[in-house]
């Protein structure tokens, strides 16, 4: 980033923000920011400034990889830097495009003047990470846009477009055309008029503010040991209205070092890096080029199927559901419609995009439009005979070049791929239910898929909104295979002593979005049985709680039947604890010759969590993830984990290996276990890493080196 004088237009000078490819406001660019505009107040042929992003957007904020590094407590440090900037005696404007997040916006803020266009992203996304806005977002933003917007943005943390806030205070102007030419122009008629409108200086004032603000704050829901971060931007923005700057920069100061050494923030921040880090393929060809995908083809127009199609219109692809029967071709485009129809009425979008995208969709009961199709993704029912049905028609229909993927989640990829005469075509693209909503996606790398077409994948996944995770080929891929560790070790628990409704109730205090027991019945229970047997049979030293089975013996399917684990009254959303099933539980324990004790909460909670951990690390051994921080994604994108505890591997990371592998040594010791004893078997990964004393973050930098 540099500013040539000579270049100064009418006694305007143009600052670029320049660090590929977010400008992130990291050491570097404060300190060629604050060069600039030292170079730019001392030359008196400079009369004003005006500030921009190069590439695609004005800034993306700080660098959150610099808090743990030396440079992060460098001067100019960011607060510091935008009062100064504020301060300055020359006009300062921004001119923005693209994107102003966080310390972007913050920037922004501090100018004496904003123009943006009007697509450019703008927000405060730090309470996501379990932040306040550290430079004076808290202050600023209530003075320009009023107390109530500005908290609404803050504790949302979510981005708007300059359009939608073209009459909010936030811009001087709003452009569709060149913002650096409004900007310049602006910049010399305040240079002009000699009159500078400093953010901070303007009154920010709001009648009972503090009766507001309790309200607020009573409205808020904050898990125990959860983040604290929303109550902290309501006491910010409080301070903002009721406290002189000085102050009020002071309050939000404080608030943001003390969040910024918690628990919460560290594992936000590593979920935050770990989403990021899990789009880039360790092992991809330079130069690898993504196929082009415009049309896609979904087979199958069950829940699935449908919840595909809408993630693909979505993104503005054109789809063909393909179902041969025609009931239930005609149902999923009839739901279809609805859903959108649904989302116009409560203006979650415009009638125009609703329209757009039911038109994107076209049905047909047979296989005919395939051939138009660049990616061909299967959504029928789980079984390999039907699967190979499908792929070898597939195969013979779909044109050159076309991806064929699978959603499967835990079949074979690779014999599937072998139902065709192009592996190198086939992955799988395990999608979570609703499609439409759930942000994770499972892509699978069969052993001949091609570099070009998981590139493609992984570009498809951003193009409609998924959190992509690359997994390798074995029974339920990443997620599902350590899920059924979790419900082994759940129904354990069960056999030992505890009940569905607490083994449940502990998880959740501790942040699962739901317990194994309530999921189940979600799931339904008769599904579980088959994918259960199907285990079993493949490996009969598999040690099931038998209260699975039986549960199902009595006709307790779950919420779609009325009674699972929990009984399912209609009209009331909470289940409740049946003495059916607790006598079920009972007589397990008796059959099994086990006497029923106490067990703890926090026992619960140890041992669901390290069961799913000690197969994270089977797994990564296995190669089946390409690192720990991945499987940390899948479970706080698809499973519900609490996304401030960072993931299953990050919190054994946080307790240390060593004491992990002496708990899961306390749980196989007694009578109790020796059934199952070889359940808490360690994974060889984790106690090589333990007896070594290195850390699964030294392993995942181990291996991107790779």
């Amino acid at each position: 980033m540099t500013l040539d004088l000579c270049s100064v237009n009418e006694g305007v000078a143009l600052i670029t923000l320049d660090r590929p490819p977010l400008n992130t406001l990291g050491l570097p660019l404060r300190r060629h920011l604050d060069d600039a505009l030292h170079a730019a107040m001392a030359d008196d042929a400079v009369r004003a400034v005006v500030i921009t992003g190069a590439g695609r957007g004005f800034s993306g904020g700080g660098d959150i990889t610099e808090f743990d590094l030396p440079s992060g407590g460098h001067a100019p440090l960011p607060g510091p830097q935008l009062d100064q900037l504020e301060a300055s005696p020359k006009p300062v404007v921004a001119a923005m495009h693209g994107f102003a997040l966080g310390g972007g916006l913050e920037l922004a803020l501090a100018c004496h003047a904003r123009v943006a266009h009007a697509n450019t992203q703008v927000g405060l996304p730090e309470v996501q990470l379990g932040l306040v806005p550290g430079a004076g977002g808290t202050q600023r933003l209530p003075r320009l846009i009023g107390v109530e917007q500005a908290l609404n943005m803050v504790l949302r943390g979510s981005t708007h477009s300059a359009a939608s806030l073209r009459d909010s205070g936030l811009f001087d102007r709003v452009t569709d055309g060149d913002v650096v030419r409004e900007a310049m122009a602006l910049a010399r008629a305040l240079a002009d008029s000699g009159v500078l409108r400093r953010t901070g200086a303007l009154p920010c004032r709001m009648d009972n503010v503090q009766a507001f603000t309790a309200f607020v704050r009573g409205g808020l829901k904050t898990a125990p040991g959860g983040s604290t971060a929303p109550l902290a931007c309501v006491d910010c923005v409080e301070a903002a209205a009721t406290q002189p700057l000085r102050k009020g920069l002071d309050v939000e100061a404080a608030a943001f070092q003390r969040l910024r050494h918690s628990p919460q923030f560290a594992g936000l921040r590593h979920v935050f890096l770990a989403e990021r880090r899990a789009a880039h393929l360790q092992d991809l060809p330079p130069g690898t080029q993504t196929r082009q995908v415009r049309r896609v083809a979904v087979i199958g127009g069950g829940t699935m199927g449908s919840g595909i199609a809408m993630a693909m219109a979505n993104a503005g692809l054109s789809v063909l559901l393909v179902e041969r029967d025609p009931a239930v071709l005609e149902r999923a485009l009839r739901t279809l419609r609805a859903h959108y129809e649904s989302l116009a009425q409560r203006g979650k979008l415009s009638s125009e995009t609703a329209f757009a995208r039911i038109a994107l969709v076209a049905g047909a009961v047979d296989y005919d439009g395939v051939s138009q199709a660049d990616l061909v993704i299967e959504a029928v029912f789980e079984d390999l005979a039907v699967k190979r049905e499908v792929f070898e028609r597939l195969d013979a229909v779909a044109k050159p070049g076309a991806i064929l993927a699978s959603n499967t989640s835990m079949l074979d990829l690779n014999a599937i791929a072998a139902f065709t005469r192009r592996p190198q075509d086939v992955l799988g693209l395990h999608f979570f239910s609703p499609a439409q909503v759930m942000k994770l996606l499972e892509v699978v790398r069969g052993a001949d898929t091609a570099p070009d077409v998981l590139a493609t994948a992984m570009a498809l996944a951003r193009k409609i909104g998924k959190t992509a995770v690359v997994s390798g080929v074995c029974e339920g891929f990443i997620g599902n295979r350590m899920l059924e560790s979790y419900l082994m070790q759940a129904g354990l628990l069960l056999d030992e002593g505890a009940l569905p409704q607490q083994v449940d109730r502990a998880i959740e205090a501790w942040g699962m979005a739901m317990g194994p027991f309530r999921m189940c019945d979600m799931a339904g229970n008769d599904l579980g049985a088959k994918i259960r047997a199907a285990r079993i049979e493949r490996d009969p030293t598999r040690v099931y709680s038998g209260t699975f089975d039986r549960l199902v013996a009595l006709g307790r399917f779950g919420q779609k039947a009325g009674r699972g684990w929990y009984d399912h009254i209609s009209g009331q959303r909470t289940p409740t604890s049946s003495a059916e099933v607790q006598a079920l539980v009972e007589a397990q324990s008796a059959q099994l010759g086990l006497q029923r004790r106490a067990i703890s909460d926090a026992q619960i909670v140890d041992r669901l969590l390290l069961a799913l951990a000690n197969e994270g690390f089977k797994i990564l051994e296995e190669g089946i993830a390409q690192r720990a921080s991945d499987i940390d994604v899948v479970y706080t994108a698809g499973y519900g984990f609490p996304r401030w505890r960072g993931g299953p591997m990050f919190q054994v990371e946080q307790r240390g290996l060593g004491d992990v592998l002496a708990a899961m040594q306390r749980f196989s010791d007694g009578p109790a276990y020796q059934r199952a004893d070889h359940f808490w078997r360690p994974a060889p990964l984790l106690v090589r890493l333990a007896e070594q004393g290195a850390t699964l973050h030294s392993l995942d930098n181990t291996s991107e080196a790779a």
